[in-house]
């Protein structure tokens, strides 16, 4: 159910990308790059959203939040669907990522709300586990609809998959924030808990950290159909590669469960950073000083893509937990904060790296290879810090 919940933000993006150019020629677009704000818009909107959706659930409970979200996720995808401006598509997609900001943060809080430390680390990592499924089948599921039906109609299986979503999360989930824990909700309350957030070093490490990886994953995906089909030729292929590599990161959140007890949280997210940043120098040194045929090529990256979001798998859910772990008293703040920051700050640098877009995949490589390079120095601030916490934690 979490994993059903936390796909409406991976459909919602994912199931786009064949649409690229379907909507730059239905709304008339110049430049085919401004379709990747289809998708940063709709990530910035979850960003902000997540600032107010977090301490409202500390208010008024999980499920009344979640339930508010997922409804106005399927009222501006109604919005989406008979709009016919590029601008108000942009502003519609906005409005969605306020909806969906709703199941995304909370469930956070809900899942922090039972469980703690590795055991908590262990739970997101098997939601996940059941997660990566949904962007692996998305873009084909989006592209078939597109060919049988129009990409309007891409919306309608958003409204879909929220429908079944808010059943199911009405029918199975118990409240798990009860009245006696609940505090009121005030603007100020926003800011004092941000201040309690960001004083702890492990929470500032672990957003900067979460920042990179999160800049990482967006600055593939609004490159990934331009560079598949354009770089690489692979045409109406895009969505089969795609699903390669997301099948192939999905085990990651199995290997991370296992893995977690026993090596713990720091050492898997930290060198999962380094290994991103090595393989991205060796897989541009193959794309720049190779001469590989097309067809070599397309499997490097593909081979570079799995290997990525499969390391990413690995850091992301380990910075999640340790972020989480000493704010249990205001989960639902410390979820939304963290989560807005973390992802209005990848929305910041994943805009550039898109429209740096040149026809080949060289920007997108070189700007994971810093992004993880920067992450893997920051968690080892964690390590030399003579005032942290237990990093065996």
């Amino acid at each position: 159910m979490i994993a059903l919940l936390w796909s409406m933000v991976a459909f919602s993006t994912d199931a786009m990308l064949p649409s690229f150019p379907a909507i730059g020629e239905e709304l008339g677009l110049v430049d085919i790059n401004h379709a990747q704000l289809v998708i940063i818009v709709f990530v910035a909107g979850s960003g902000l959203g997540q600032l107010v959706m977090g301490p409202l659930s500390d208010s008024f409970g999980r499920k009344p939040v979640t339930y508010a979200g997922i409804i106005l996720f399927a009222l501006a995808s109604a919005w989406s669907f008979f709009t016919d401006s590029f601008y108000g598509l942009l502003l519609s997609r906005f409005v969605q990522g306020l909806g969906v900001s709703a199941p995304r943060t909370v469930t956070q809080a809900l899942i922090r709300d039972l469980y703690t430390g590795r055991d908590m680390a262990r739970v997101i990592s098997l939601a996940m586990m059941l997660f990566v499924l949904v962007p692996a089948v998305a873009p084909f599921i989006g592209q078939t609809i597109m060919v049988s039906f129009g990409w309007r109609f891409i919306f309608v299986s958003f409204q879909i998959m929220a429908l079944i979503a808010l059943l199911w999360f009405m029918i199975r989930q118990p409240e798990t924030h009860p009245l006696s824990k609940r505090s009121k909700f005030k603007p100020r309350n926003i800011y004092i808990s941000a201040i309690e957030v960001f004083s702890n070093l492990r929470v500032i490490i672990c957003t900067i950290s979460l920042s990179l990886g999160f800049t990482c994953i967006f600055a593939y995906l609004v490159s990934a159909q331009q560079v598949y089909v354009t770089w690489l030729g692979a045409g109406h292929d895009f969505p089969l590669y795609f699903a390669i590599v997301a099948i192939f990161s999905g085990t990651a959140s199995f290997l991370n469960a296992a893995l977690v007890l026993r090596l713990g949280m720091w050492a898997l997210s930290t060198f999962g950073y380094l290994a991103i940043c090595m393989l991205s120098i060796c897989c541009l040194l193959l794309v720049l000083l190779g001469n590989f045929s097309d067809a070599w090529l397309l499997w490097i990256f593909i081979i570079w893509s799995s290997s990525m979001f499969f390391l990413l798998g690995l850091c992301l859910a380990n910075l999640h937990a340790l972020a989480l772990e000493p704010m249990g008293h205001i989960a639902g703040m410390a979820a939304s904060i963290i989560g807005a920051v973390s992802t209005l700050t990848c929305v910041v640098f994943a805009i550039p790296i898109g429209q740096m877009f040149d026809g080949t995949g060289t920007p997108l490589i070189v700007s994971v290879a810093i992004c993880s390079g920067v992450a893997f120095l920051a968690n080892m601030v964690l390590k030399i810090d003579k005032f942290k916490l237990n990093l065996k934690d």
